[in-house]
């Protein structure tokens, strides 16, 4: 039931009854408040008439204590003391409850204001956005298992059952019938099909060439691929005989190893190693990945002394080839080595004479098994040829070479044993008059055995 207003005129009365009742002033006296009237009379401002019947039912509660206060003549006793303080501070309670009710209902309904600051329309959104950002509207099935689930709430289930767990690509891979699935396959298909599962069963490494550089999109359904649109992953492929084997880009190096994108590119021909870490028998193909199969490397290299002893004679593949840098691989180490550790003599372009998948034999020069860092030198499997060549051409002798590069205002010449020999131009010519792959005459000017270099001076076209 809601309180009535206490007005400052009633509080007045109240407290003038209190006083009474405690005995403070005798029977028959009047009361006056500091304006001078009555407190037993209402006051001027209230309206005439009948009092709401809210009014009515709380003065009723307290005109009994009103008169039995006034039929005493004098002192109370200490229970009627008690009983009488106890009745005033309920009835200012009441009054303080009264006046907190009265200014709440002074504020409007905050939830009537945040409707009405809503606004009347809402920004449009086209289907097409909708789509690109996800938020369109549910399948059919999608709102039909939303119901449901909504109704299994209702029913007082407040516990979801738990989704089932997404089954391992091991365990998918144990699940299968490879006798159903491997019975019309040719005895080659089937030596395939064997070499993948074991790998994948073992984690031992196979080794392929890679035949070329897709985008990882192509080889998925058209709603995963969607997502990876913008990634624009790369993957290179691997085919022993009929199975495509895939090995991603991020599986292709070591974390904070990368290498760009044009580097993958040219790795069409390369040998390489690959774990098989996916078999994906109902598409007929598989993904494997080079990174584990370089750690395997690494390990197996570090635990043989007799491969990573300082002067040791390797074998390394080249991965990817430019004309004056390549990419090897060294027992899972990827180095990049220059014309100038490859060879002694200058090489024009490298491409010439080396290409992916090509071996080449170096030299252990460093190795650091805690830092992991390795350096190989494949000129030093030969001997220098600059030993020697002092006594082979004399200072001042002409010799037949050719032109292998220009640098700096400089070209330099190959002789036939495989001297590099600085030289300058004559007088009477200009850089023009060259080209690299040309054959000249030079003549030897001086030696600098410190650089183990030779120098001299181009003479003429041969």
């Amino acid at each position: 039931m809601a309180r009535k207003k206490v007005t400052p005129e009633e509080e007045i009365v109240n407290t003038a009854v209190e006083g009474t009742a405690l005995g403070s002033v005798p029977a028959g006296s009047v009361l006056h408040d500091e304006a001078g009237a009555d407190t037993g009379d209402f006051p001027a401002e209230l309206p005439e008439g009948d009092l709401p019947a809210e009014e009515t039912a709380e003065q009723s509660e307290t005109l009994p204590a009103m008169e039995a206060a006034e039929a005493k003549p004098f002192g109370l006793s200490a229970a009627e003391k008690t009983a009488s303080q106890e009745e005033s501070d309920t009835v200012e309670k009441r009054a303080e409850e009264a006046e907190l009710h009265e200014e709440t209902s002074e504020f409007p309904d905050s939830e009537e204001n945040l409707i009405s600051d809503l606004p009347t329309s809402v920004p449009q959104v086209s289907e097409a956005d909708e789509a690109d950002w996800g938020f369109g509207e549910p399948a059919p099935e999608e709102a039909a298992a939303e119901a449901a689930e909504d109704e299994y709430l209702a029913d007082g289930n407040s516990e979801m059952p738990d989704a089932p767990e997404e089954k391992s690509e091991r365990t998918l891979f144990y699940e299968l019938d490879f006798n159903e699935l491997d019975r019309g396959l040719s005895e080659e298909e089937r030596k395939e099909w064997n070499s993948i599962y074991a790998s994948f069963r073992g984690r031992s490494a196979i080794t392929g060439t890679i035949i070329g550089v897709d985008l990882y999109a192509r080889y998925l359904p058209r709603s995963e691929a969607r997502m990876l649109e913008n990634r624009r992953e790369l993957c290179a492929v691997v085919v022993p005989y009929r199975i495509p084997i895939l090995i991603r880009e991020s599986e292709m190096w070591e974390l904070g190893e990368e290498r760009p994108d044009f580097v993958l590119r040219n790795m069409v021909g390369a040998s390489i190693d690959v774990i098989v870490t996916k078999v994906e028998r109902a598409a007929n193909r598989a993904q494997a990945s080079r990174r584990q199969a370089s750690r395997s490397q690494r390990r197996f290299f570090a635990a043989r002394e007799d491969l990573h002893a300082v002067g040791s004679r390797i074998t390394c593949r080249m991965l990817a080839v430019g004309p004056r840098r390549c990419l090897v691989d060294c027992y899972g180490y990827d180095l990049d080595m220059t014309q100038r550790e490859i060879r002694y003599a200058a090489i024009p372009d490298l491409r010439t004479e080396f290409h992916p998948g090509s071996e080449i034999d170096c030299i252990v020069k460093e190795y650091h098994p805690r830092t992991g860092e390795l350096i190989v030198s494949a000129k030093e499997t030969e001997v220098n040829p600059f030993f020697g060549a002092e006594e082979r051409h004399p200072v001042g002798s002409r010799r037949f070479a050719m032109i292998s590069g220009k640098y700096g205002g400089g070209v330099f010449c190959n002789l036939p044993d495989g001297v590099t020999c600085m030289c300058n131009y004559s007088y009477q010519h200009e850089d023009a008059d060259f080209m690299v792959g040309e054959h000249v005459m030079l003549m030897v000017q001086r030696y600098d055995h410190e650089k183990l270099q030779m120098y001299g001076k181009i003479m003429s076209k041969w």
